[in-house]
């Protein structure tokens, strides 16, 4: 490897707002070499997520930040190339779950890597994806979380994103009412003609109280499962609209990532007692021994059409910084990925 170089995209600044290229600095550094316990390996993917922003912050809440200056962490699907960790061999894939970062090259802890195999069922990148963390948080977050029951009513907030849009399918699957809440008429549409959510609703430019209505409107029973995804007044609304005993699966708040200071509310966080609510935040990664059982389940759902999702992959490592933009302005079509290899994996 001491002829090949190793390309990385470093964060030069505490982005405001949503990151530009003038937050990040390309370099070009030597490809670094594996320690005991460590394991050189070859990035073929990155993947793109709203919590890549949190780390970018100064005050990120459960990461350490990213320091100025280092490579952006990120998780990627990746091939061993040198390794100094006997339960991983030159040649292996493996997921590297935000421990490796936007470069072609990462030295990772071996006990942090998440070893996978080529299937002839579907590609190789689909780790990344439905069968990634991504995938699997909605899958944990609605079992584990929500406990959808036949007949009650699931809320989604962005739900036309890669997590909301799976949590959504899997109520659905469950036998839930399901409402999905996206950022344009068009999402809205696709979320019932496509993905068959009940009904959805377009928070643009609504304040909470407008918010509150609309999801009283179409959750007439209120709700008994929220999947939130986004935080700010669109939790504010749907703790309004809880029904008894509902429960909360705390996903992420990319409404809030993009802020910087102190973040206010929910204003409304006295719906919790006054409906014997449960909230539970999460991460997926503690979920890591029941993997191959659940993406057992899920590739049967995708199997029998009961389950769709697509990735919008972005290619070199260039356009990295422009694609993660679109997480923030909704213009992503499916999980965001960029393929920083040639071959069909």
């Amino acid at each position: 490897m001491t002829n090949q170089k190793n390309h990385q995209i470093t964060l030069a600044r505490r982005p405001e707002g949503i990151p530009g290229p003038d937050d990040f600095t390309l370099r070009e550094t030597p490809v670094p070499s594996p320690a005991d316990g460590e394991v050189l390996i070859q990035n073929l993917y990155l993947s793109l997520d709203a919590a890549v922003r949190s780390w970018m912050k100064e005050d990120c809440s459960y990461f350490p930040p990213i320091p100025l200056g280092a490579p952006v962490r990120s998780t990627t699907l990746g091939r061993v190339v040198e390794s100094r960790h006997p339960a991983h061999q030159p040649g292996d894939y493996v997921v590297a779950y935000a421990c490796a970062a936007w470069e072609d090259f990462s030295v990772v802890a071996g006990d942090g890597l998440y070893p996978v195999k080529a299937s002839p069922d579907f590609p190789l990148h689909y780790h990344l994806s439905v069968f990634s963390a991504m995938g699997l948080t909605p899958y944990f977050g609605m079992l584990d979380i929500g406990k959808p029951q036949p007949g009650e009513t699931a809320l989604i907030s962005a739900a036309a994103g890669a997590v909301g849009s799976l949590a959504g399918q899997i109520a659905k699957i469950k036998g839930c009412r399901v409402v999905g809440m996206a950022g344009t008429d068009a999402k809205c549409r696709m979320l019932v003609d496509e993905l068959g959510f009940d009904a959805a609703i377009n928070y643009k430019g609504k304040n909470t109280e407008q918010l509150s209505r609309e999801i009283a409107e179409l959750c007439p029973k209120g709700v008994d499962i929220f999947f939130d995804n986004v935080g700010g007044e669109i939790l504010d609304a749907a703790l309004l609209n809880l029904a008894m005993f509902a429960r909360v699966a705390f996903c992420g708040a990319i409404g809030d990532y993009t802020k910087n200071g102190p973040i206010p509310g929910p204003y409304h966080y006295w719906q919790i007692l006054a409906r014997c609510a449960t909230v539970r935040g999460f991460l997926t990664l503690y979920y890591k021994d029941q993997f191959p059982a659940a993406i057992a389940e899920m590739k049967g759902w995708l199997d029998s059409g009961q389950l769709k999702f697509t990735d919008d992959i972005s290619d070199g490592l260039d356009s990295t910084i422009p694609a993660f933009a679109k997480l923030f302005t909704g213009e992503n079509k499916g999980k965001l990925l960029v393929r920083l290899t040639s071959e069909d994996l």
